[in-house]
Parts: structure tokens; C-alpha cells; sequence
């Protein structure tokens, strides 16, 4: 019988230590090594670092991104991306003349683990090198949350059969690339007083200048080392080579190295920025110094959002691991920026925003943390030119938003090729840039969603409010009119299903521009100050376009239920060719190795929620009939081949109080980052899929809805959790939230009073006071 092979990654849950904040990579493949890479990645939103092991290997993908440092190479057919900067995580070392490389020799132990709760990373390893000499490594590595410029990496090395010597080479090295383009010019290169390496470099087009600092410190058991060292210098690199060190058998050596980079974005106008960085660096304290003032950073992280799970320990794990990488990878530090969809863990998407920060990671910090989502937002406010300019490009008015955005103001960069089409062997046209142009309508229905938890007003004065208006001024001069039909129509689309392309009145689009423009139309008349919209008229014209505004969202076409309840996702969508998905939703990416798009554009498959998505998003204005209809027709023929749609159907799945399935479907997207599949992650971490499995549990099992602008908080507990608490804001206000199988508790944090609804009932929460709701 053939042994059961164990999984790869282990989650150390137990209840009692911090055990139940790791995660662990249990056998080391140097043939799969994108996952930890990806999931046990560092940051701290300033910058992100895959993990890759200090080695290299032949199948790694080293990966180091600096937000918002844009940068286009020349070319028709190129977009601007985040460029890999300089690799400083590699060392190299050799273990009496043997290179440490765990595809030689044999692994008598080894874990690579992330430790969430300080967001440290470590491996230990006990190896035999080829000769028979047994060695003892532990490698440990954070990215400061304390000091967003640095990096701290830490060795330990200890020879077990008998005395060794050690050599180790290690430095700066900006020869990598983003798969094969290079981003940086030649830079200087120097040692600076003998100990620190320093590296500058541009971008060649966007002209961010970085410069990278590395210096290390060896030690024998506690005397500190100073080993001879020879400075190398090649092309785009700078490394020493450290002469061999007598280490005695059972004695340790100790090698910290501690590095950072800094780049001409951080400080506007500054003229000596390079100078200040260098004079910052050289102050730099040991690497437990550094880890300790990190890790009470990461402590905050955990107070502000105590999410408790009591029930599958992988649960509890699940969301710890969602809000650790929405850290890692949110700008907090600068509003000119945003979240790419891979974070800063990867190059897919080349670091690009889509309406995945709008739709799916928003609400949690609209929720939790409720400045971060203003910032978020006025990333957007501060992209309005590239907006403007995009629609003007394509002979509209208003703002039309990119489907894909980098850096402010820059305006569509999405790629106008993707990969082979199965059938014809050419490259298959993006189309998305051109036809998904419901994001629009997305950002002003975000916009809103923060107002009405928020009541901010001076946010929608200074920017809410144009964004929501600017918008709505490019949907009325997007719709077409129907002489035959007397509607406006919105043609020729790509709605959240991307397996549809050039379509005529997409369900989700033609619904979110009419709520677009209903709602500019109310903010016009009811919202806005008079200062507000003096400016915004000498802006935007408003009074010429608000007109026009009125009169056309009357007459949009709204694709409206048939006799059986269901919404059309599309004019064709239901007579199109019904197939069995089952073979494909075991084998997701057979689909698209078996049709190719203008096939599957015909099909009554859809990749992601559409017209579910729609319900969710607009819930008021369909009925409970209307939802479930639909969900019984569209689930079945979507193929969720897309990380977004797991997470959307189980928030969707809670609204109908379907509690159970949305529980089998959350715990199914909590393992696209964090199942056993070797290659789910290769290109980085799904950001919207995290965001979606925090709202799931916050919006979905916590039940926390907005109806007619009122709070309503209608939780449900699966059968798996025992207990779920978290905390919220409401307009200013903090509340808990504590769910538990017998009763639920609602506990006022603030100075005021709070009203929200529970089944039906209006229920006032003193301040200070907590009110059993059932």
C-alpha cells in the first residue's frame, strides 16, 4: 500500500501559546517554492518582499516591490508596472568548501514558518551536506512595521560533527528583473567606512531614484567578529565576500544582516534626501533591537482588530492571515497610492489597482478602520485627471476610471494582450481596458458606502462628492439611445463576468450607472454647499450636464426579473448553450485549455458573481424572492475561476440566511491562499480574495447590513463557531459585536447614543451599555 503523503503546510493552532498565530511549510520542494514565497511574505504597506530562501534556487522567484514606484519600459505594447528592485536577501554560504543548497545532501529536519502575531519569518533546518557533515540553520527575517525602510535577516549556524569553516558572500543585487525587463539604470556602487554597502539606481522612464544599504555583524557565541571581507563590484551589484570563519563543533555563528532602501518619493521637494537616508541608516540598531520595536507595532495591529473566532482553529488562523497581508500591503503611509491585486507579493497584474481595493477590500476598512478607507478613496479623487483624460480618449465626457490604475493621474495602463488563444495560437486581446467599465460606477458606490457608515462630511466636500458626480457625468454620455425601444442602452460591455465579452446591457453595469446617476442627481439637489458646488460647477459644468443626468437615468434600461425571478445577466446570456461545469469546476483551468473566450462567450458559464454581485451591492432594491431565484440559476453555471467569487457568493449566500453554504464557501476561499495546492499562489497572494473572506465573516456571519440608510446588524452563527466577536465603527461610534450560539451582545464603546434595527425592531444603545438582541 502506498503511504499517505502528509500536506505540505501545517497550521499550528493550539489554543493556549502562540502557536495558534503560525503557519508552517513542513517539507522543503525546490521545485514548488512560489507558494511560501507568496503566503509567508513580508511587508509593511511602504514595501513588500517575497519569501524566498537566503539560497538560491533554480525555480525561485525573487520578488522585492516599493509601493508606487511605477516605472514603463519603451514600447507599444508595454504598460507601467511596480518594478522588482535590488535583491539584498541573499547569502550565500559555504560550509567547509559546501555551498548550503538543500537540493544536495539530505534533511534530517526542516520548517519554514510565518509567524503572524509578529510577522516574523523563520526556517529551521538540520542538514547533512554531501561530504556527511551534519549542520544546524536557523534563519529569521522581518520587514519593520516600526521603520518602513528596513529589513532585518538574522543566521545561525551551528557545526555539529565538527569544527567548520564558514565563508559567506552577500550584498546588493539589482540585476533582477520583472520576467526579463529591467526597470533601473546602471547606479553608483560603494562601501561606505568599510562596513556599509550602499547601492543607488533609477527607474529608466519614471525617474524614482532608490537607494539600498546593507551591513553586517558576525558573531562567535557573544564576541563580536570583524572577518576580513573583499568588496565585489559588477554591473547593477555590490557584494563582499567574507573570509572563512573557524567555527568549533557545537559553537554558533551569527550573522545579522540589516538592510533598507529609500526612494525619491518618499520626500517631496527634498534636495538631500540620499544623504538623510544614509545619515538614518547608519543610526540603525542589532536586529533584536529592531525586532522588538517592530513586534509592539504589530501588537497595536492585533488591538485594533481583535476579530475572535471560537470553533475550527483553521478559521480563526484564516482571518489572522487575511489581516496580516491587508497589512502588509496597504500604503498607509501615502495617499497617492493603493492596493495592487497582488499586494506587493508579485508581479501578476504588475502591481496594478482594479475594482478589487473598491469592492472587496474597502468595507473591512470602512469598518475597522475608517481613515484608511478615506485614504484609499482620495487615492482615487487624485487619479480624477487620468479619469477625465481616459474618457475624453474614448469621446465622453466626466470621469470613465481605468479598469486598471498605478500611479495617480497616470490613466489606463491596462495591457492590450493576455495569453495564446487555445484555438487560434495568437495572443488574445485584454479587452477589459476598453469594456469593463463598471468600475466607474464602483468607485462612486464606494464613496457612498463610506459616507453612510461615516457621516463624513468634510471628506464629501473636498472630494466624495466629485467623484460621485464626475462619474455620473460620463454615464449619461455613455448610454445609446434605442429609437426602436425608447431607452438608453448601454452596449457593448465587459460586466464582472470576464467570460463575456462585447456584450449589450450587462445586468451589474447598466444597474450601477442608473445608481450612479440617481444618485449625483440627489446630491445635487440635497447635498451639496453652496461654496461645494460653485467649485465643482467651475470644475465640471455641472449645471449643463445635471440636466441631462435626469432626464437619462429615467430611461436606462434596467434588465428586469423574467416570469421565474431571473435577472438576464446580459440580452443573450439566457439563450445561450447551457453545458455541464462539473468536470471543469475539479479542473478550473481546463476550460480555457479546451474553448477559447469567442466559445465560452457563448456558453451559460459564468467566471465570477455578476448579476449575484448586482444583489448583493443593490440588495435594497430586490426582494428576497428575487435573490434566491437567481442565486439558484447562476451559482450552478459559475465556475469561480476567479479568486473574487468564492468570497462573494458566501457574503451573498449569509444575505439569504443560506448560513451553511455560506460557511462551506467561505472555508473553500479561505483555502485559496492557504490550501495544500502548490501552485495557487505562485504570482502572489489574492488581495480581494482576503478582503472578501474579512467581509464574509464581518458583513455575512456578523450581519452587519445598511438599509435605507440605517444601521441593521442581523448576525447568524455557523454550526462550526462557537462564539465570533469583533469590533466596528459606526459614524464615529465603536461598537462590539459578540455572536454567540445562545445569544448575541451588542456593546456601545462610545459617548453616544446609537440606534440600529434587528429584526425589525429600532433598538437605542446607550453609551457605554450592551443590549442582549436575541
Amino acid at each position: 500500500m502506498t503511504k499517505k503523503m502528509q500536506p505540505v503546510l501545517a497550521y499550528n493552532t493550539g489554543e493556549k501559546d502562540d502557536k495558534s498565530w503560525i503557519i508552517t511549510e513542513t517539507r522543503f520542494s525546490n521545485t514548488s517554492l512560489g507558494k511560501t514565497e507568496a503566503i509567508f511574505a513580508l511587508g509593511n504597506g511602504y514595501m513588500g518582499l517575497r519569501s524566498a530562501s537566503e539560497e538560491k534556487y533554480p525555480f525561485e522567484k525573487r520578488g522585492f516591490f516599493v509601493a508606487g514606484t511605477f516605472n514603463k519600459f519603451p514600447g507599444p505594447q508595454e504598460v507601467s508596472e511596480l518594478p522588482n528592485a535590488a535583491d539584498f536577501l541573499n547569502m550565500e554560504m559555504y560550509l567547509n568548501g559546501q555551498r548550503f543548497d538543500l537540493s544536495m545532501g539530505k534533511i534530517y529536519a526542516y520548517e519554514k514558518s510565518l509567524h503572524l502575531k509578529k510577522a516574523e519569518l523563520t526556517r529551521t533546518i538540520l542538514w547533512e551536506t554531501p561530504q556527511g557533515e551534519l549542520f544546524s540553520l536557523e534563519f529569521r527575517r522581518f520587514v519593520s512595521l516600526a521603520d518602513k525602510h528596513v529589513v532585518g535577516q538574522k543566521v545561525t549556524i551551528i557545526p555539529l560533527s565538527n569544527a567548520a569553516k564558514i565563508t559567506v558572500e552577500s550584498g546588493i543585487d539589482g540585476q533582477v528583473t520583472n520576467s526579463g525587463t529591467q526597470h533601473f539604470k546602471e547606479g553608483s556602487k560603494r562601501l561606505l567606512k568599510n562596513r556599509i554597502l550602499k547601492l543607488e539606481q533609477e527607474t529608466t522612464a519614471s525617474g524614482i531614484r532608490f537607494v539600498h544599504f546593507s551591513k553586517h555583524q558576525f558573531r562567535k557565541t557573544t564576541p563580536i567578529l570583524d572577518p576580513n571581507h573583499q568588496v565585489v563590484m559588477k554591473r547593477r551589484a555590490v557584494h563582499q565576500h567574507f573570509k572563512a570563519i573557524t567555527v568549533e563543533q557545537n559553537e554558533s555563528l551569527t550573522i545579522e544582516k540589516i538592510s533598507a532602501v529609500y526612494t525619491s518619493l518618499d520626500k517631496d521637494n527634498a534636495t538631500e534626501w540620499v544623504e538623510q537616508a544614509q545619515t538614518g541608516f547608519e543610526r540603525i540598531d542589532t536586529y533584536d533591537a529592531l525586532f522588538e520595536e517592530h513586534a509592539q507595532q504589530w501588537q497595536k495591529i492585533w488591538q485594533m482588530y481583535p476579530i475572535e473566532i471560537q470553533g475550527k482553529d483553521f478559521d480563526q488562523l484564516a482571518v489572522r492571515f487575511a489581516i496580516y497581508h491587508l497589512v502588509c500591503m496597504t500604503p498607509s503611509h501615502d495617499r497617492r497610492m493603493s492596493i495592487g491585486a497582488k499586494g506587493l507579493t508579485g508581479e501578476r497584474y504588475k502591481g496594478h489597482v482594479f475594482w478589487d481595493t473598491e469592492i472587496f477590500i474597502l468595507p473591512f476598512y470602512i469598518l475597522t478602520y475608517p481613515d484608511m478607507a478615506r485614504q484609499l478613496l482620495e487615492y482615487r479623487w487624485l487619479s480624477l485627471d487620468g479619469a477625465r483624460k481616459k474618457a475624453r480618449d474614448n469621446n465622453y465626457e466626466g470621469a470613465m476610471f481605468p479598469w486598471e490604475s498605478a500611479w495617480v493621474g497616470e490613466g489606463e495602463v491596462t495591457p492590450l494582450f493576455g495569453d495564446a488563444d487555445v484555438v487560434t495560437g495568437e495572443a488574445t486581446p485584454v479587452w477589459s481596458g476598453f469594456e469593463e467599465q463598471h468600475i466607474s460606477a464602483d468607485i462612486a458606490f464606494a464613496v457612498w458606502q463610506y459616507y453612510e457608515y461615516t457621516h463624513d462630511d468634510a471628506f464629501m466636500d473636498a472630494y466624495g462628492y466629485e467623484l460621485i458626480l464626475a462619474t455620473a457625468i460620463f454615464w449619461q454620455s455613455r448610454l445609446e439611445w434605442n429609437d426602436q425601444k425608447s431607452r438608453y442602452e448601454i452596449n457593448r460591455v465587459i460586466g464582472p463576468d470576464e467570460y463575456k465579452e462585447h456584450i449589450n446591457n450587462n445586468a451589474f453595469t447598466n444597474y450601477m450607472a442608473h445608481w450612479n446617476m440617481q444618485k449625483a442627481t440627489e446630491i445635487y439637489h440635497h447635498h451639496l454647499k453652496p461654496e461645494v458646488k460653485l467649485r465643482l460647477e467651475e470644475n465640471w459644468q455641472l449645471s449643463h450636464y445635471m440636466a441631462k443626468i435626469e432626464n437619462k437615468h429615467h430611461k436606462l434600461y434596467l434588465p428586469q426579473p423574467n416570469t421565474v425571478g431571473i435577472i438576464p445577466q446580459d440580452d443573450t446570456y439566457l439563450s445561450k448553450e447551457i453545458i455541464d461545469l462539473g468536470p471543469y469546476r475539479k479542473v478550473i483551468a481546463s476550460l480555457l485549455n479546451t474553448y477559447n473566450m469567442e466559445q465560452v462567450n457563448a456558453m451559460q458559464i459564468s467566471k465570477q458573481a455578476d448579476v449575484l454581485m448586482l444583489l448583493y451591492l443593490l440588495g435594497d432594491q430586490f426582494s428576497d424572492e428575487i435573490k434566491l431565484a437567481n442565486w439558484t440559476y447562476y451559482e450552478p453555471k459559475t465556475l469561480h475561476d476567479s479568486s473574487l467569487s468564492k468570497s462573494a457568493h458566501s457574503l451573498f449566500a449569509a444575505t439569504l440566511c443560506e448560513t451553511e453554504i455560506a460557511y462551506a464557501i467561505f472555508s473553500d476561499a479561505a483555502r485559496i491562499d492557504l490550501g495544500q495546492d502548490l501552485a495557487s499562489s505562485d504570482t502572489g497572494v489574492h488581495a480581494a480574495s482576503l478582503g472578501g473572506i474579512l467581509e464574509a465573516v464581518l458583513f455575512g456571519f456578523g450581519g452587519i447590513q445598511i438599509k435605507q440608510g440605517e444601521l441593521h446588524i442581523e448576525p447568524q452563527l455557523p454550526a462550526a463557531w462557537q462564539k465570533l466577536s469583533f469590533r466596528f465603527y459606526w459614524r464615529d461610534c465603536p461598537l462590539q459585536l459578540t455572536i454567540e450560539s445562545n445569544r448575541t451582545l451588542v456593546r456601545n464603546d462610545s459617548a453616544d447614543i446609537v440606534q440600529f434595527k434587528n429584526g425589525g425592531r429600532l433598538i437605542e444603545l446607550a453609551p457605554e451599555k450592551t443590549v442582549f438582541i436575541h
